[in-house]
């Protein structure tokens, strides 16, 4: 039977936080996301109870709290993570979707998915180890998939006697870092995972620190920055429904998810990219009519006109068209163990849509150790981050990345077999950031131009 231990929120009452944790081999990402779940008192027994049977059979006393979201056996067996692993826990101030992404730098590509909805990022140091060659380049991948918040934890500050000069000489290297790659909001917090040490519960050993622990940065950090109904409205067309009843002989409905933004009844909007205008005659939410819907709401959108628009269209506010163009620049993080080539022929889905493209040119491949690029490559393999140019057959309504995540991102893929082989974001390149570097251990207002 499943019992929870802790307290539910009420989802009305409570905001979402995304947030992905990510970092080296071993630096104890799974075990900091033990620690949060087990400490906020949200693991079911049956869980609690596979944890213990699970780590007994491994030779330890006492329960891995690193199995609760090491779930795939090849990963037990292994004691490492090689998958992204999705938990959702409540508090009573904050409800969170979080994912435990790998370390390995095989498995990179993964923290591209886990970190792509997330508005906030987990970065783990040990703090034997300092920055490593992983760090940057889980840092680099925040900062172009525009990850509002980054948190550094420099954790197991057990092992280090829980000596500050040594937190302070990481938080200032990352710190540094990460303005370079235009990252405006670091926290850094020291931790030790396994014991407990400012994860939930201040810690008794590090009185030098006067921070927040790390559950309660994510229970206060602001989340309205992310706020996807207050951005340009766009509404890519999923399906048509014409239900042809007798009840409703002419309904025709352009049904989809709300990609950024809000409509109403009785505003003009434009159909992407054949540039036809109509006016909203109604909004069907959930089977009843509504006045007004945002995202991320699913809705069925109603036109006064019956004019021709089918999945892949656009559905845009009339004096808020983002520009039509068949000349795609990007930055991509390349996934597929494949390389991607210049020349190379290839699907471009972006939304809804799917056309077919062209590799046209490669101009550069990021150096993680200095944020120099390689220019010219010629190709990118697993875990590269390049600049790519992309000529599409037909025209693509396309918002820059950092102004829309949903409209400003696209995937590549192999139209042999639908292998994904990137993931692209429109315009995102790094940005040298002029604002000073965090203070160690306390949060930094934002500078909304920046990252």
């Amino acid at each position: 039977m499943n019992v929870f231990t802790g307290q539910l929120a009420d989802p009305s009452a409570t905001t979402l936080l995304r947030f992905a944790t990510a970092g080296s081999v071993d630096d104890g990402k799974s075990t900091l996301v033990g620690r949060l779940l087990y400490d906020s008192k949200s693991v079911l027994t049956d869980q609690l109870e596979a944890v213990e049977h699970a780590s007994r059979n491994r030779g330890q006393d006492a329960p891995d709290l690193a199995l609760l979201t090491d779930g795939l056996r090849a990963e037990r067996e292994q004691g490492i993570t090689i998958d992204v692993a999705y938990r959702y826990f409540t508090t009573a101030r904050r409800r969170f979707i979080l994912a435990d992404t790998p370390g390995h730098v095989q498995y990179t590509r993964n923290m591209v998915t886990g970190a792509s909805t997330a508005e906030l990022a987990v970065v783990l140091v040990d703090a034997r180890n300092g920055v490593v060659e992983q760090t940057r380049r889980h840092a680099a991948v925040a900062a172009l998939l525009r990850v509002p918040h980054v948190v550094l934890a420099v954790n197991k500050m057990d092992l280090v006697d829980y000596a500050e000069p040594v937190f302070a000489e990481i938080a200032r290297e990352f710190t540094a870092y990460a303005r370079r790659l235009g990252i405006a909001a670091v926290t850094a917090i020291p931790i030790s995972a396994l014991v407990g040490d400012n994860v939930v519960e201040p810690s008794a050993h590090m009185d030098w620190y006067g921070g927040p622990t790390v559950l309660e940065h994510l229970e206060t950090v602001s989340v309205d920055d992310h706020d996807l109904a207050g951005r340009h409205a766009r509404f890519p067309v999923q399906y048509v429904i014409r239900p042809q009843t007798a009840a409703h002989p002419d309904y025709r409905g352009y049904a989809g998810q709300i990609a950024a933004g809000a409509f109403r009844v009785g505003e003009q909007v434009t159909v992407l990219p054949s540039g036809r205008t109509s006016r909203i005659s109604g909004i069907d939410l959930l089977g009843r009519p509504v006045d007004e819907a945002w995202a991320p709401q699913s809705v069925t959108l109603l036109l006064d006109d019956d004019i021709d628009i089918s999945r892949g269209d656009l559905l845009v506010p009339s004096g808020d068209a983002p520009a039509t163009t068949q000349d795609v620049e990007a930055t991509v993080c390349h996934v597929a163990d494949r390389p991607l080539a210049v020349g190379q022929r290839v699907l471009l889905k972006h939304t809804t849509r799917t056309v077919k493209a062209v590799v046209r040119e490669i101009p550069s491949r990021l150096t993680l150790d200095g944020l120099s690029p390689h220019p010219e490559p010629g190709q990118l393999v697993a875990n590269d981050i390049g600049r790519v140019r992309i000529r599409t057959a037909q025209p693509l309504a396309l918002d820059g990345y950092a102004d829309c995540r949903r409209t400003g991102s696209f995937l590549l893929i192999d139209p042999a077999d639908g292998t994904t082989l990137s993931a692209g974001m429109v315009g995102a390149a790094f940005a040298a950031a002029t604002t000073p570097p965090a203070r160690v251990g306390a949060v930094r207002s934002e500078d909304p131009d920046a990252g």
